[in-house]
């Protein structure tokens, strides 16, 4: 009996000290990474990196790591605890220590990510799902800009944000502007990789079509301009996404000019104002066919509750210009809108930013608060796709859509129409393939906050909706936008993904250039060291 009863407790003590001695081995390995790691940086740069600066690890200070994990991820969804974590972040302060970073990841074959501004929708930039250990190098301390007002351009390195951006351009000039994202905490280095629009994407394209150069560290880690890299890589990071070609240092951008003056309006109508849709209907058939100089966009979402819930379609336009001019050009294209002299407000490029960002707009903060690199949203969790429209919804499919949005109690989808200079580019200009033929672009996104007891029912609903949205869409690829990334789409599932794997999700986000993009990668990182979940693979030879 006495041997009998001992057993299970000595089962249970091997099985303790089994269990501290992995502990103890997963510790040790990863310090003796970590110190490896180190020692190869001191080995490859000469400039001085202090430790209690750059590097964060759950072994010296947890809570100082996770709030560095989470100090840029823009996306909660992908900070849960059972989310897989790096082993460190590196934080670079030099040039030099990206290259070093790059050398020592390959030398000691541990997988990175890199962060800029954590914008990634799927958290690809600092989430590894397919790789069982791997660092995240955090490039938020590279952040310098540089203006250039004689020459109509900008250096900005890859950390900065757009709000910063915009908020040192306005500070040297009131008539140059930046035609990037709208929201102020996206990365710079990043956000361009995928394309970037914002409110002047119809008068002066994508951010990516008004780049002059970059500097990229590339997979040997060199540090390349576009003399060096050649014209087929500097075509390549220009809207082919992020991670997959090496690590964005800065971006030249052009500078285009902009009036002091421009005018905003947000004209918001229920179901009951437009029961039939034709005010929708009409803005189809003309957003992407106004002037240039006015992007008029549609926002969705839930307005009241219970057996007042409806859906309110708030119509919020930019317009160069002052608002004469702009009601001339509404009252001859889209009178059924009904805009009012009242409805519009005359204000700066600089704050039409801070208005379009989501901050309050009946006492706007000053545009000191782009420098605070913040999202006006929060911390949220949340799922989101993309569509492009090339006809107009019919009613029946509207009514339908509505049908559909109405099941949640919060969502928002957003249209952004097209035309203008998004249609003078051809779709072979950049990896951006989406251009004539596109009247507007769809996004869908639902988010939620930790107190949401079913998550799961919310991405649900999201793919439901995209599910019914098929028949009125683009086809064969279903196009999608890189920069709102998908992984319901396809994803790579390991370091060998097959050109035909890949082809799944690169065809819908890039077309016919994925397969330029594809031989760009086998050319300058065949081993694919740079990879993530949805990165471009080279062509493996079998």
């Amino acid at each position: 009996m006495t041997v009998s009863k001992l057993a299970p407790a000595a089962s249970f003590i091997s099985f303790l000290s089994v269990y501290f001695s992995f502990c103890s081995i997963i510790s040790v390995s990863s310090n003796s990474l970590q110190d490896d790691f180190i020692n190869c940086l001191n080995q490859n740069t000469n400039v001085h990196f202090p430790l209690d600066k750059t590097f964060f690890t759950p072994q010296r200070n947890a809570s100082l790591f996770i709030e560095v994990l989470k100090s840029t991820a823009q996306n909660q969804r992908y900070l849960t605890k059972s989310m897989p974590k790096p082993g460190f972040i590196f934080k670079p302060l030099h040039q030099s220590h990206v290259q070093a970073s790059i050398i020592c990841s390959k030398k000691l074959r541990i997988h990175l990510r890199v962060r800029s501004g954590g914008h990634d929708y799927e958290g690809v930039s600092y989430v590894s799902q397919i790789e069982t250990q791997f660092i995240i190098i955090d490039l938020s301390k590279l952040r310098q800009i540089d203006v250039d007002i004689e020459d109509s351009s900008v250096w900005v390195q890859a950390g900065a944000t757009t709000g910063e951006l915009y908020y040192r351009i306005s500070e040297k000039s009131k008539i140059h502007g930046c035609p990037a994202g709208i929201y102020p905490s996206l990365g710079i280095g990043g956000h361009i990789t995928g394309g970037a629009y914002g409110s002047l994407l119809r008068k002066y394209g994508l951010a990516a079509d008004n780049v002059l150069d970059a500097k990229i560290v590339d997979a040997n880690g060199k540090v390349l301009d576009r003399t060096a890299m050649g014209e087929d890589l500097f075509w390549a990071i220009r809207g082919g996404a992020g991670g997959s070609f090496g690590v964005i240092l800065a971006w030249k951008i052009k500078l285009v000019p902009v009036p002091q003056t421009l005018t905003v309006f947000t004209v918001t109508k229920t179901l009951d104002q437009d029961p039939g849709f034709k005010i929708l209907s009409k803005w189809q058939q003309v957003a992407d066919k106004l002037v240039e100089d006015l992007l008029l966009r549609v926002f969705f979402t839930i307005a009241g509750s219970n057996g007042n819930k409806t859906v309110a379609m708030s119509y919020i336009g930019q317009f160069l210009g002052e608002k004469g001019s702009l009601m001339e050009v509404m009252h001859k294209a889209f009178p059924e809108l009904g805009l009012t002299q009242k409805d519009c407000v005359e204000m700066s490029w600089i704050e039409s930013i801070i208005y379009a960002s989501g901050f309050p707009t009946s006492n706007p903060p000053p545009p000191e608060v782009l420098l605070e690199a913040k999202s006006p949203l929060g911390e949220v969790y949340f799922k989101a796709k993309s569509d492009f429209a090339k006809e107009p919804i019919p009613v029946l499919g509207l009514k339908g859509m509505i049908k559909k949005i109405l099941e949640e109690d919060a969502a928002l989808m957003i249209w952004t129409p097209y035309g203008g200079m998004m249609d003078k580019i051809p779709e072979s200009e950049i990896p951006f393939p989406h251009r004539r033929g596109t009247i507007f672009m769809i996004q869908y996104y639902r988010s939620w906050s930790d107190t949401e007891k079913r998550p799961d029912m919310r991405i649900k609903w999201i793919r439901e909706l995209y599910s019914y949205m098929t028949p009125y869409v683009s086809s064969n690829p279903r196009q999608a936008y890189v920069n709102y990334r998908d992984l319901d789409i396809g994803q790579n599932d390991n370091s060998k993904t097959s050109f035909k794997q890949a082809q799944v999700w690169g065809e819908k986000y890039f077309k016919d250039n994925f397969n330029r993009l594809v031989k760009i990668k086998t050319k300058i990182d065949p081993e694919n060291f740079f990879r993530h979940e949805q990165s471009i693979p080279p062509l493996y030879v079998s």
